[in-house]
């Protein structure tokens, strides 16, 4: 459903693609692929049809995977991202749906630890999309995006990518509240939102294209310790 929704997104945004230094290498903008009008085609059915197969055995997994794309196509890509500056914020929920997609696989998408990791999720999104905006708020303002670095200046764009980074953090340690996780969890957690907080200070000082990209890769080693962590401590 992911990839699905990742195919739509490009189809629809083929000219603003080709216009971004980023993504002018995709596959359908560069015309690697020959037959573009398969795509919505088979992404659509990447979405539907694992959605309608769980559904009978699994409503809450068929739900949240099928709104996860619903989501990061219809409310994101098509309504929110050419019209507002919270279209990240609201666009983040996506990847709460995986979250929740997930927990329900294993019949758990309403325990309190799935509910938290997919806030943590939602509150992390925006610190690791506005630091890829502001590493490319060239791209956004030439095609006219309106990503928060556009409309705002490169020190305000960092300080909200500060609070969201301060919310992912406490969300992220309170996690280690769970008596399955603990200590193990949360002392490599605690050294790791130091850091990502660390990289934000430094961003808010000095709001460069480097900092932001050195704060972009850090949020994806962030969140992939938490879940290394969760893993490890649960299994330990």
């Amino acid at each position: 459903a992911a990839a699905g929704a990742s195919a739509l997104n490009q189809y629809l945004e083929q000219a603003e693609d080709a216009s971004m230094r980023r993504t002018r290498q995709r596959p359908l903008v560069s015309g690697l692929i020959s037959r573009p009008a398969w795509v919505p085609v088979i992404a659509i059915s990447l979405i539907v049809i694992p959605s309608l197969v769980a559904l009978p055995f699994n409503p809450a997994l068929s739900l949240w995977s099928f709104s996860g794309a619903v989501i990061y196509v219809g409310v994101y890509t098509v309504w929110l991202k050419p019209r507002t500056v919270l279209n990240i914020v609201v666009g983040g929920l996506a990847g709460t749906c995986a979250v929740l997609c997930g927990s329900a696989a294993v019949g758990r998408w309403a325990h309190p630890g799935a509910l938290s990791l997919g806030l943590l999720v939602f509150l992390w999104t925006p610190t690791h999309f506005w630091s890829l905006a502001i590493m490319c708020r060239e791209d956004y303002a030439r095609v006219n995006v309106p990503m928060l670095p556009v409309r705002a200046s490169l020190r305000q764009s960092a300080g909200w990518v500060t609070l969201h980074a301060a919310a992912t953090g406490f969300a992220a340690l309170a996690l280690g509240a769970d008596p399955l996780l603990g200590w193990l969890y949360v002392l490599p957690v605690a050294l790791a939102t130091g850091d990502l907080l660390r990289r934000c200070a430094q961003l808010i000082i000095d709001p460069t294209s480097a900092r932001a990209r050195s704060l972009f890769l850090t949020s994806n080693i962030y969140l992939a310790i938490i879940l290394l962590m969760i893993c490890v401590a649960t299994v330990i």
